[in-house]
């Protein structure tokens, strides 16, 4: 499925391919590489909310605020949930990126060998092969509480919604 009314770049708009979800979803699994090229799977944090903040590149400067404002507030929340960034960068420019920025509430994942995820979640840019800017929130049961795909590219997500949503699924 392909969609071109939901998120431009610099005002341009873009195809984001795959297919759609909303809240109320169940949120499909995944199976991404971290930075050492090891899988990790959806499936593995079975159980806890999760906060996924979904990212273009991690070496632009939105991307890096989202990644860092999310692992500083993060912190607040005293490892009662889990969070990925996700990105179709390499999973060794990602190693860089955490280490340079200290990121360790959140795991940084990489999309970039099948793009699987951008296609599952219905995020993945035609145009560009990377991934559109999001922020999903699922609860304990893997279901989809907050979903925010960010329309304009450039522009940050509403990083005060998606927390207090993170806030209401946790026990």
């Amino acid at each position: 499925m392909e969609r071109n009314d939901v998120v431009k770049i610099k005002g341009k708009p873009v195809t984001l391919m795959g297919t759609p979800l909303k809240v109320g979803d169940k949120a499909p699994d995944f199976t991404l590489l971290d930075n050492s090229l090891n899988p990790v799977s959806f499936s593995e944090s079975k159980g806890k909310p999760r906060l996924i903040s979904v990212v273009t590149s991690l070496d632009t400067g939105t991307c890096s605020i989202q990644t860092r404002t999310f692992n500083k507030e993060l912190e607040k929340l005293a490892d009662k949930a889990t969070a990925y960034t996700i990105s179709a960068d390499l999973p060794f420019a990602q190693g860089r990126f955490v280490k340079e920025n200290e990121i360790e509430k959140i795991q940084v994942l990489s999309d970039y060998q099948t793009n699987s995820f951008g296609r599952d979640y219905g995020l993945l840019v035609k145009e560009t092969r990377l991934l559109a800017r999001a922020v999903i929130v699922v609860d304990k049961n893997d279901t989809i509480t907050h979903l925010e795909i960010v329309p304009e590219g450039t522009s940050e997500p509403n990083y005060t919604t998606a927390l207090e949503a993170l806030k209401k699924v946790l026990d």
